[in-house]
């Protein structure tokens, strides 16, 4: 090969390298999918790989504090029951278990809740036509649970489903109304015999019916 070729040779060679080049390092054209950036952006702490993550701390069980029961801390109280027209029925019944209940109940406690717990029915319709039954505690154990579902679940725990549904279905209102009663002593009567003021009965009395 003569020395002419030869170099023609070579300079095709570098024309092609150049060339080469020029084709990797020019922008691709407008509309081209640029590949994904995989490294760390700017000031960005790199993962180290194979570290497994951080745990995230589980959340606190949240437990609401159990609804308030149905206690008095005076000597005398009363609860207000607005009762559905049509489900007068239905209230009865629950009232006739909860007699029972507090009656043939082996706390003692019950026992005095059932002496002291006097069931009235007002002649005068009640809020929205109801039918108005009044609970007089008198007296009230003190620091006691009046809760009738409680007090229910505790007599008859294969049939408070049903007691409770008929219970709670029955109001005509959002729920009770509950008072706590002082006396109002006459000027210079003592506590003892001031009007409104109650003894604890020694022997229970018989339970009377609804006073209607």
């Amino acid at each position: 090969m003569s020395m002419r070729s030869s170099l023609l040779a070579g300079l095709v060679a570098i024309v092609t390298v150049a060339a080469a080049a020029g084709q990797t390092s020019a922008p691709p054209p407008s509309g081209a999918l640029q590949p994904q950036q995989t490294s760390p952006l700017p000031g960005a702490t790199p993962q180290t790989p194979g570290a497994p993550p951080a745990p995230v701390p589980p959340q606190a069980n949240v437990v609401a504090p159990p609804p308030p029961g149905r206690v008095f801390a005076a000597e005398q109280g009363l609860i207000f029951n607005a009762v559905k027209p049509d489900k007068v029925a239905d209230f009865e019944t629950v009232i006739a278990k909860l007699r029972q209940a507090l009656a043939m109940s082996k706390d003692p406690v019950r026992n005095q809740q059932g002496w002291g717990w006097k069931i009235f029915k007002a002649a005068e319709p009640g809020p929205n036509a109801s039918v108005l039954y009044v609970f007089v505690m008198d007296p009230a154990v003190k620091g006691a649970d009046y809760g009738v579902a409680k007090i229910l679940a505790e007599a008859y725990p294969a049939e408070i489903a049903e007691l409770y549904r008929m219970y709670t279905g029955a109001f005509a209102t959002a729920g009770q109304t509950l008072l706590n009663l002082g006396p109002v002593p006459a000027p210079g009567a003592p506590a003892s015999t001031a009007p409104g003021s109650v003894v604890t009965p020694t022997q229970p009395p018989a339970a009377p019916a609804i006073q209607k």
